[in-house]
């Protein structure tokens, strides 16, 4: 989906009228939108968990006690930005001339681009925004009434900038490649940003990622998790068919005849998958 479909339905989302039924064609996503603020509460809840059990230890606090030795429980699957961003990833020079930067803007579709210096250090992000208010100061020269506050002065004076690092925006926001989706799609919904360059431990250019490529990947749809979910069945089962699975808004039921003694641990198993919000149990006893 381009940043221009994008934006239209967030338009569209934006006049839905308060207290007015969802429709059916919008409650898929109305439940789309609930999943995914369910993933950004549980990356900011996980952050947060995980700042409170961080050791504080004084001078004289006893040592934690060592476990004993044993093969390392196996780490779940996190998905990272490298996984969804796209490569290569357009951006403009800090030199590139105001129309030819519009120029870049459509061509790509998109609303923002990133600016890089001669080494391809990220070093601000031009937006329509931006070029607008260049092309409003080149139409009316003279700015009619006083602007009164600082944020509308700063942008009416980089407005008078003729190059993408004069009109651009800075510090620039970047997420890194190691970087959780969720953590990432978080920092997009805390500044209302659409795309986010992703920079490497250096500060250099190495893709970028939009709103839409991480709810896509925090909020898979449904086929996409029953595919999973009967791969998993497969290795659980000698005969997969004696099981149905079904998957309906992220909730999987599992139905058949099956050896209950293999019943916890496939449904466990099940329950850890990507965007699974319950599991329900139908099974008989085989």
């Amino acid at each position: 989906m381009s940043d221009f479909e994008h934006s239209s339905a967030e338009k569209e989302a934006r006049h839905t009228m308060p207290g007015r039924p969802w429709t059916p064609r919008e409650e898929p996503r109305q439940d789309a939108l609930r999943r995914y603020l369910g993933a950004i509460a549980g990356a900011a809840s996980a952050r947060s968990t995980e700042e409170s059990e961080r050791p504080h230890r004084g001078e004289d606090a006893e040592p934690p006690a060592t476990a004993a030795p044993g093969p390392p429980a196996p780490e779940p699957a996190v998905l990272r930005v490298r996984d969804v961003m796209r490569v290569p990833a357009a951006s403009v020079a800090g030199d590139m001339p105001f129309l030819d930067v519009a120029h870049t803007l459509a061509r790509e579709q998109v609303s923002a681009l990133p600016v890089v210096d001669s080494d391809d250090h990220v070093i601000g992000v031009v937006s329509e925004s931006d070029l607008l208010a260049k092309a409003a100061v080149m139409a009316e020269p003279r700015r009619h009434g006083a602007v009164g506050r600082l944020r509308q002065h700063r942008l009416y004076d980089k407005s008078h900038g003729d190059t993408a690092a004069t009109l651009m925006t800075f510090p620039p926001v970047t997420v890194h490649p190691e970087q959780r989706v969720a953590d990432a799609a978080w920092t997009a919904a805390h500044g209302r940003l659409k795309r986010l360059p992703v920079t490497d431990h250096h500060g250099r250019l190495v893709g970028v990622v939009s709103r839409h490529d991480l709810l896509r990947a925090l909020i898979r749809d449904d086929a996409e998790i029953l595919a999973e979910v009967e791969s998993m069945v497969g290795q659980y089962l000698l005969d997969p068919r004696a099981v149905e699975v079904t998957v309906e808004q992220g909730v999987v039921t599992v139905a058949g005849k099956v050896d209950k003694a293999l019943v916890p641990e496939l449904l466990a198993s099940v329950r850890d998958i990507d965007d699974v919000v319950g599991v329900i149990d139908n099974t008989e006893a085989s």
